[in-house]
Parts: C-alpha cells; sequence; structure tokens
C-alpha cells in the first residue's frame, strides 16, 4: 500500500514545489493537486460537503492551474507521482489536452496519475458549455478520445463531443496514466468506473469503506477486467489498525491533505506525518514512507 499527500493548491502559503520536495524527501509515492478554473459567484450547486453555495475552503477560488503546478513540481522532483484529485476534463479541449499530459508525462519520466472528476459545480462547467446532464458521457468520451491519441499512430475519434480526423500526436505518454474517478462509492459510479477507469478516489467524508471496496471489486470482477481496481482513499488521521485493515481490503493507496499554513509548518507536518506511518513498514514491504 502507498501513501500520498495532497495540497490544496492557492497563490499564499506553501509553494507546490517546496510541498512536493518536503514529500518526496519524506517518501511519500504521489503528490496530488486540485483543479477549479473558476468559481462563479452566483450559482445554483450546492457543495458535497456544505449543502448550499457556502464554500468550506475559500481556496476554491484560488486553485492554481494543475499541469502548470504538476510540470513546475516535476522540475524539481525525481521520483514522486503527479496526480490530480481531481482534474475537470471536460472543462478543456480534449486534444490539447491530451497533448498537454503525454507531455507533462515525457517529460517526468512516466509519472503522472490523472485522477478526473465529473464536476460538482455545475455552473463553472456551464460556463465551459458542457451541456446539462450529459457530463458523464462527456467525460468518457474525452478520455476515449485522450487514450486514442495516446495509444494510436494515426489516431481518429467520431464521437458526440469529441470529432477528430486521422492524425498524428507524439510525444506518447512513457505509460498511459491511470484514470482514477474521484467521486461518491455507489453502483452508478462504480458502474462508470469499471467500464471506463483504473480505479476509484473516494470522497472526503467516506471513511467506512469496507462493503464499497468490495462491491467495487465484485463488479470489476464480474465485467472480466484483469487483476484489481485502483483504490485510493482520503484519510483523515492515520490510525494504524485502520490502516492495516484497508491493506487486506486491498487499498491500493492512502492520501493525506496538507494543512493550509506556512512553508515551515507544512514540511514539519510532513516529517511527523512519515513518522507516524513508519510503524506500517515492518508489516507491509511495499510501504515506502520513511
Amino acid at each position: 500500500m502507498k501513501f500520498g499527500v495532497t495540497l490544496f493548491t492557492s497563490d499564499r502559503g506553501i509553494s507546490p514545489t517546496s510541498a512536493a520536495r518536503g514529500a518526496e524527501a519524506n517518501g511519500f509515492d504521489t503528490f496530488y493537486v486540485p483543479e477549479h478554473t473558476h468559481i462563479p459567484v452566483k450559482r445554483d450547486a450546492a457543495h458535497p460537503q456544505t449543502g448550499d453555495g457556502s464554500l468550506p475552503d475559500d481556496r476554491y477560488m484560488r486553485t492554481l492551474d494543475p499541469w502548470v503546478t504538476l510540470g513546475s513540481i516535476a522540475a524539481v522532483t525525481d521520483r514522486i507521482q503527479l496526480g490530480t484529485a481531481v482534474a475537470l476534463p471536460v472543462e478543456h479541449d480534449p486534444i490539447t489536452l491530451a497533448k498537454t499530459i503525454a507531455s507533462l508525462d515525457h517529460l517526468s519520466g512516466g509519472r503522472v496519475v490523472l485522477g478526473v472528476g465529473y464536476g460538482w459545480n455545475i455552473d463553472e462547467l456551464t460556463d465551459h458549455n458542457v451541456p446539462a446532464g450529459r457530463r458523464r458521457t462527456m467525460l468518457r468520451e474525452y478520455l476515449e478520445a485522450m487514450r486514442a491519441l495516446w495509444t494510436e499512430e494515426e489516431a481518429a475519434f467520431d464521437g458526440e463531443f469529441v470529432k477528430f480526423g486521422p492524425s498524428w500526436a507524439w510525444p506518447k505518454p512513457v505509460r498511459i496514466p491511470p484514470v482514477l474517478v474521484g467521486a461518491a462509492g455507489n453502483e452508478k459510479n462504480f458502474d462508470w468506473i469499471v467500464r471506463s477507469a483504473d480505479g476509484w478516489i473516494t470522497t472526503p467524508v467516506e471513511q467506512d469503506i469496507d462493503d464499497r471496496v468490495k462491491l467495487l471489486q465484485d463488479k470489476w470482477a464480474a465485467a472480466g477486467r484483469e487483476g484489481k481496481p485502483q483504490i485510493v482513499v482520503l484519510d483523515g488521521k492515520p490510525d494504524v489498525e485502520k490502516l492495516a485493515r484497508r491493506r487486506e481490503l486491498g487499498v491500493t493507496e492512502v492520501v493525506y491533505g496538507m494543512p493550509d499554513k506556512s512553508e515551515a509548518e507544512v514540511l514539519a507536518y510532513l516529517e511527523r506525518l512519515a513518522g507516524k506511518l513508519e510503524s506500517l513498514r515492518e508489516g507491509d514491504a511495499t510501504a515506502t514512507v520513511r
């Protein structure tokens, strides 16, 4: 089981490059960042955590571009995986986004992990001309079109939202970035993941996940997918017994958020967190956190 961290990026506090260097130095496996292009002031969409138009954190208004951020991190790190938790592909042109992601993966030596979301903020999606009620279908097409550009020598795609004729597109990714869907753990979302993705990222409010993990694994096997789905859990405070149980369930990675504090405080937090997770290494040869 791997361990990652996520930074709710903004134009204040620690820089992503400093945070990522600290995470890599302390042995963490993956560094995740979020995406919001903008937050409409007047909107109908309720935030999943607050249940209304209020935001739980003002950094929603201040997030940095994830691909620029991960590119800067790639330049100052050597090993840590570069992830999004989560990106919103339907807010971009898919051909251009495919090029951006392939370039980042090429330049970083194959370190990209593509966490995606359908997008809770319908008003934000509307400003990007995402049709109401079609965000899931649109996301599926975008991912399929990007995979074609990443894998085929002469790629073409003919869908409802994406259309292009035979085309050349290099660089190809060093590896096809695994696609993880950040969404509630329910049958509808798991069916979508089994068909179109490589795994699941839990929502921050989901902690009792035993039955949900088994449901996804059962659906995965029933669909004839090879291996098992990747399962990334967003955790609060590390608890050895809970982490051991999650490892047994088949959770592949546990991710912890970083505080919105100064550089010195965040780096000290990363060191403390790595120390708390050290006890797992004795019982799990794959745990890399020191």
